[in-house]
């Protein structure tokens, strides 16, 4: 329902396109996008149960490791549910209150999931820099410290984006935003009235996770590879560098996709509609599918205790 006020509309509910451009194609992309959410959610679900089952992954980067586990799911779950509807039923409404709720889970916890990975960086740097001190500095409470912190870091940051887009737009050109889920500056882009506010914070927010993380993180990396770099052998600079491999995997299989999602948004306005979408759904989707992949092939633990389900498994059958 609308209520008019001029040239602009006061909407109850917005109305989201899926892929514009492709709607013809919405079954058939169904097939990749529910299949990668069933790995996604099976592979995420698959790490916790393994690492609460192996007391011998009771560490601090196996408790991070629990914890992108989580935000990968609630990413996934934020957004592919409904992406899904749309696709097989054509549920393209949504409620205005639940998308500001949809936008604040997906910006929130890819906020937080880069916190995560900032901690990860800190657990990794002492480990490898201070190693007689690791346990006492990355103790069990320490761990859930950092992750409490990432995630209050998150909700203080995103929070205002649903609250300032509530209170300060109520008005809008139209219904129709064109994108597949409620991203901040899709929803923006349709509202009458001064956006500046609004894109000002959502870039200085988008400037101090993905440039102010990276940089930390790539800071403590230099430090790490100096430390490394002073080890006696070329054997032990490897066996060094191999317990990080899986860390780094996963920073850019996050950074990556998101930084050229992000860039894409704001600069390639020459870009078809239908390649923005793709690329917002698929940094949503990457890391909660090569997360676990990473970790399961890198791992050794992780990978004999998969294998030794999988074997009970089919012996039961």
């Amino acid at each position: 329902m609308f209520i008019s006020n001029n040239a602009c509309l006061v909407p109850s509910y917005f109305w989201l396109t899926g892929i514009p451009g492709l709607e013809s194609l919405h079954i058939w992309l169904s097939i990749p996008f529910s299949s990668m959410y069933l790995v996604a959610v099976v592979g995420n679900v698959m790490i916790l149960v393994v690492i609460k089952m192996e007391r011998s992954l009771h560490q601090p980067m196996y408790f991070f490791l629990c914890m992108l586990a989580v935000i990968d799911l609630v990413l996934s779950t934020s957004t592919m549910p409904k992406l899904l509807a749309i696709f097989w039923f054509g549920a393209r409404n949504i409620d205005r209150d639940a998308c500001l709720t949809q936008m604040f889970f997906i910006h929130c916890f890819a906020t937080v999931e880069s916190g995560v990975f900032l901690a990860m960086a800190f657990d990794r740097y002492v480990a490898i820099c201070d190693p007689l001190r690791h346990t006492l500095v990355l103790t069990h409470a320490v761990v859930g410290r950092l992750g409490l912190a990432a995630l209050l870091r998150g909700v203080l940051y995103i929070g205002p984006l649903p609250l300032m887009i509530r209170l300060r737009l109520p008005l809008y050109r139209t219904q129709i935003i064109a994108h597949s889920y409620c991203e901040h500056m899709a929803v923006v882009t349709v509202a009458c009235g001064d956006t500046t506010v609004n894109n000002f914070y959502g870039m200085g927010i988008g400037f101090l996770v993905l440039i102010l993380d990276s940089l930390a993180i790539t800071a403590s990396y230099v430090m790490i590879f100096k430390a490394v770099m002073g080890l006696a052998t070329p054997e032990a600079r490897l066996k060094t560098l191999g317990t990080c491999s899986s860390h780094i995997c996963a920073i850019l299989i996050f950074y990556i996709p998101i930084a050229v999602s992000s860039l894409t948004h704001r600069f390639g306005h020459h870009v078809p509609p239908h390649i923005h979408i793709l690329l917002a759904n698929f940094y949503l989707l990457i890391p909660p599918i090569l997360n676990p992949v990473v970790y399961a092939v890198r791992t050794k633990q992780i990978r004999e205790r998969l294998l030794h389900i999988v074997k009970v498994g089919s012996q039961s059958k």
